[in-house]
């Protein structure tokens, strides 16, 4: 009990001394308009992060514009942007002075280790040389075979289900399962689950979304666990750990020890066989054109420059495992949800795939013909467009920083401002849900959901607004150098499953509402307070 009061009491001096320095020296960040912070303590985060934030993030964009002033923790300044020129400079031309966040970095290396998501500058770069061609077109076309493959069990699942009538059935869960056998087979040459109505859920799959719905332990995630990790020995850091009183360390604990575990076993396993020779690697599931297999083999063969450890393989096995499984699983089950809400969207996209698979003699659409489903691509751009499976991410300024704006704000005091002076330590939020909604570029149908829009040319203005995402004029997967590995890779797996489940089956709203929650990954439910998802949905043979 010593140890925590003295924690406990250098924590509160921390804190004082930041806010005294706050009052004593304003930045011009306060001339910026924006909300009054709401609380004293915790300014308007509890609103920002909060899971039913759809509405306030909305209104925020409403009202203030495309740069916003927000209070964060003890009343201090911080900005929420999606102005154009202000993105390119926080996620391009300026990302190596907007950085993650540190809570982020350190949080993250106690979930992920040292990998892609935690590292920067020289380091993450050294990690994107590695990745970036295990996600070539080439490595992508041969992964088609096994995506369909996997998608063919949980469709088979759902003809069974339905072959004596329509049955409610929990997507999500369903979608996230898949999700992670996806990206176990194709990714890590290893299966998590025979996606059997009978096979239990991996365990890995439960603790990777409860993860995702952590939200409501901020404090204990970003403040208390960040600031352990550089804390003494890795001795006496577990014995802080155990004396702490907080659940939610617990089950942070228990979700370490599974991705850490899962993820050793997967590494120990690919790397004997890659020690075996060829023979080994074919006999494992994926064959060797997983994507880890194929960056441990490049691995062997780089410089001593660009190597990775066996600590960063690893990592990036846990990183890109996460990465791959609630966000496409999210993507999926929004897209089948809105599908059953537009009816007549779902019977084009059907025919459409019907109209494929004949033309392609009955059998799987390829690689290249799924790139030629026109519909198909509408309605997955536009779903990506209004409903990012990411809302927003934080960055923070590691020096005094200009940011410039596309177009000049009225600040508090009547003055026009064209660009604003960053304080070094500033967080700045870029709002991918915001930028992919801008009725300036997008037109005053922003908010619908239109998939007919991609068929048509683009608006002038948005084309000529040269947003800095790198798909499509959207933000949703990012820009510059943290930008998305892996978007061509869930764009293809998506598809994949799209064609399987929507040909013969058809998906339609089941009696209980569902609601959208704004976790750090967007997340489906019927009960608005609960953290555990679910989205039942009514399936059916389509005719």
């Amino acid at each position: 009990m010593a140890v925590l009061q003295v924690l406990s009491a250098l924590a509160l001096l921390w804190i004082s001394l930041g806010f005294l320095r706050r009052r004593l020296y304003p930045t011009v960040l306060e001339n910026v308009p924006g909300p009054p912070g709401e609380s004293w303590i915790a300014g308007s985060l509890n609103y920002v992060r909060n899971h039913k934030g759809w509405d306030y993030h909305q209104n925020l964009a409403d009202t203030f514009g495309k740069v916003v002033r927000l209070k964060g923790a003890w009343q201090s300044d911080r900005l929420l942007v999606f102005d154009q020129k202000a993105m390119y400079h926080v996620l391009v031309k300026d990302y190596n002075i907007y950085e993650e966040t540190d809570s982020f970095i350190e949080g993250n290396k106690i979930m992920f280790g040292h990998g892609i998501f935690t590292s920067l500058g020289d380091e993450h770069r050294r990690h994107r040389r590695m990745l970036n061609p295990v996600f070539s077109s080439a490595h992508m076309r041969q992964m088609v075979p096994i995506f369909y493959e996997v998608a063919h069990k949980v469709k088979d699942v759902f003809l069974n289900k339905v072959q004596n009538g329509p049955q409610e059935v929990d997507v999500v869960n369903w979608m996230t399962r898949l999700a992670l056998e996806l990206i176990g087979q194709s990714g890590l040459g290893y299966s998590f689950d025979e996606l059997t109505e009978t096979s239990p859920q991996h365990k890995y799959g439960l603790m990777s979304k409860k993860l995702v719905t952590m939200q409501g332990d901020e404090f204990v995630r970003d403040w208390v666990m960040p600031r352990l990790t550089r804390i003494g020995t890795p001795a006496f850091r577990k014995f802080l750990v155990d004396l702490m009183p907080f659940e939610a360390i617990a089950g942070m604990k228990e979700i370490v020890n599974v991705l850490h575990d899962t993820s050793t076993l997967i590494f120990e396993t690919k790397k004997k066989a890659l020690a075996e020779g060829d023979e080994a690697v074919q006999n494992q599931v994926g064959r060797g054109k997983d994507i880890i297999s194929i960056l441990m083999k490049r691995n062997v063969l780089a410089s001593d420059e660009d190597k990775l450890s066996d600590e960063e393989v690893l990592a990036q096995i846990t990183s890109l495992t996460f990465a791959a499984t609630d966000t496409t699983s999210g993507a999926l089950s929004r897209i089948l949800h809105q599908l059953a809400i537009h009816k007549d969207a779902q019977d084009r996209v059907r025919e459409e795939i019907r109209e494929a698979r004949r033309e392609n003699g009955g059998q799987d659409i390829g690689y290249d013909e799924l790139a030629t489903l026109p519909y198909l691509d509408a309605v997955c751009r536009e779903t990506l467009r209004l409903y990012p499976p990411i809302s927003w991410v934080p960055r923070e300024a590691n020096e005094d920083v200009i940011l410039p704006l596309s177009k000049p704000i009225r600040g508090l005091n009547g003055e026009e401002i064209r660009e604003i002076p960053v304080p070094k330590g500033t967080n700045v939020s870029v709002s991918l849900l915001a930028a992919n909604r801008d009725p300036d570029l997008w037109g005053p149908d922003a908010l619908e959901w239109k998939p007919e829009r991609w068929l048509n040319p683009l608006p002038e203005a948005l084309v000529e607004a040269h947003v800095p995402g790198i798909y499509s004029h959207l933000m949703t997967f990012l820009g510059g150098g943290r930008s998305c590995l892996g978007f061509k890779f869930s764009q293809l797996e998506m598809k994949v499953v799209l064609t399987l489940l929507l040909e013969n089956l058809e998906f339609s709203l089941s009696k209980q509402p569902i609601i959208w929650q704004m976790f750090a990954i967007s997340t489906p439910n019927v009960d608005p307070d609960s953290v555990i998802p679910t989205m039942p949905m009514i399936i059916s043979m389509a005719k």
